[in-house]
């Protein structure tokens, strides 16, 4: 855990004269000489140690008046991974700032879903991230403005509007003042980089993007996982891509992604351009792509039956979601059930109960139906069990009424606390929606058939209470370990389709 790391200046002032990517992310460098900002791996001359000094987020530097470095664009770079690792306060906070809260209900509505005083929150967040919301918000809408001034052909006013800027002024003093250069000069000089293609979503509606992570990533499990249990009519696996329907809180979207050596390819259709910072945070957080894999297998390899498992195939990512509530959803209906039944009873509600949509570039029909939709589903028409019937009609219900809340910003052990009181809710559906939906890096599935039958191939235990007391040496990256024990099968989810 890196936690504080900006505060440790000599491990700081290693990590820039190393230019190490893998702190990107996880600090950020200002220059007192030139006033600029960096990530660590920064391919210019490192400062002299007297002229660095260290912040833990680009809204920090933005608001001590740093500008972003225009070589190593320190705002593109991968988010920190303790967001998703930590299930605090400021963690949770966080993650509701990536996914638009404060742009859409204010500090207020961020305080509201925390359960927090707004007071309590800015502190918070300044204490350890030195900006307060309204800052990390701002800080997010430049980095939005700025992927649409440089990857599309959009007029200026519209991407005012889409990055979520009041008005067109206050645009285009926060990009002069955050990267030292009008929109029109980002622009001219994204037009003139032989890397950068130019789209305009008014003509062909599509965004073209590129994803950053921490490398290594492993795409087989990560991608193949999620094309073994598509959904079909919300999901697919096309020409290499996983594609998927988006249901977001301004309209829908339709996404691509792709795995490549040093990104990953993400093709985006919004139906509103005021989505675009979400759908983005979305897509990253259900790839892992914040992680740290160096740190999660330095752990794991530490334990000798888990090392040759790491050594072969490193960097493995714990597959997420973009919709907790779908999720919660999905993983009762295969409770019990192979993964093929699964996404039969799945693809059987999208038709009856789901919105449609028009995909030209595929073959995506409709958006996963929403909890009110399906609370007020015949449960007789289910072709389930009686008593799946009432785990999934309680889920649903509570969902829809707002009894129970499963987002970015859940407390994870209030929110296993009140799955596990759910009929039917036993330890594996629990932790399978824990893991996956909640992103809690720690989740543990000792009760899985694939699970039992790696330790067992392994020589590990295969009760799950002894098993969860030979996995306490591989905390806080248990949800890790899962991935790599699965991986020992020859399931499809293990595989990256071809």
């Amino acid at each position: 855990m890196r936690n504080g790391m900006y505060t440790d200046v000599e491990r700081c002032v290693r990590a820039v004269r190393s230019k190490d990517a893998r702190f990107d992310g996880w600090f950020f460098t200002a220059v007192l000489t030139t006033r600029i900002y960096c990530r660590p791996s920064c391919p210019v001359v490192p400062p002299k140690p007297e002229n660095m000094t260290f912040y833990p987020s680009a809204a920090a530097c933005q608001q001590a008046g740093f500008r972003a470095c225009k070589r190593c664009r320190p705002d593109t770079s991968p988010g920190s991974p303790e967001w998703d690792q930590r299930a605090d306060l400021v963690a949770r906070a966080m993650r509701l700032v990536g996914d638009g809260v404060v742009d859409r209900e204010g500090v207020p509505g961020l305080a509201r879903r925390l359960g927090y005083s707004t007071r309590q929150v800015e502190r918070q967040l300044l204490a350890e991230l030195g900006a307060g919301p309204l800052a990390l918000a701002r800080a997010q809408r430049a980095q939005t403005a700025r992927l649409l001034v440089e990857t599309t052909a959009l007029p200026m006013a519209e991407i005012a509007f889409a990055a979520g800027f009041a008005s067109i002024r206050t645009f285009n003093d926060t990009v002069r003042e955050v990267f030292a250069l009008s929109p029109s000069e980002l622009r001219e000089r994204a037009t003139r980089s032989a890397r950068q293609r130019l789209d305009s979503p008014g003509t062909s509606g599509v965004l073209s993007l590129r994803l950053p992570f921490r490398a290594p990533l492993n795409p087989d499990n990560l991608f193949g996982h999620l094309a073994a249990t598509a959904v079909p009519g919300v999901e697919e696996w096309r020409d290499g891509a996983y594609r998927r329907t988006l249901r977001l809180p301004y309209g829908h979207g339709i996404v691509g992604l792709t795995p490549e050596p040093d990104h990953i390819a993400c093709r985006l259709t919004l139906s509103d351009l005021r989505d675009l910072p979400v759908a983005i945070s979305r897509c990253r957080r259900m790839l892992d792509l914040d992680a740290d894999p160096v740190a999660v297998d330095e752990q794991l390899r530490t334990d000798p039956v888990l090392a040759p498992l790491v050594d072969k195939a490193p960097g493995r990512r714990v597959p997420r979601t973009v919709d907790e509530a779908e999720f919660a959803v999905r993983a009762v209906l295969g409770q019990q059930v192979s993964t093929a039944a699964a996404r039969t009873h799945a693809a059987r509600l999208v038709t009856a109960h789901g919105e449609p949509v028009d995909d030209p570039e595929g073959g995506l029909t409709h958006l996963f139906p929403l909890p009110e939709a399906l609370a007020a589903v015949d449960p007789e028409t289910l072709a389930m069990p009686r008593t799946r019937r009432t785990t999934f009609t309680t889920l649903v219900r509570q969902l829809a009424d707002g009894e129970l809340h499963l987002g970015v910003g859940s407390d994870w052990a209030e929110t296993r606390a009140r799955l596990l009181a759910l009929p039917g809710f036993g330890p594996w559906t629990v932790d399978v929606i824990a893991m996956r939906a909640l992103g809690d890096p720690d989740a543990f599935l000792p009760s899985d058939l694939g699970i039992r039958r790696a330790a067992k191939e392994l020589g590990l235990p295969s009760t799950p209470a002894a098993l969860t007391d030979r996995a306490a040496a591989w905390r806080p990256w248990r949800a890790y370990a899962v991935q790599y024990l699965w991986a020992t099968d020859s399931h499809p989810i293990n595989f990256l389709p071809v």
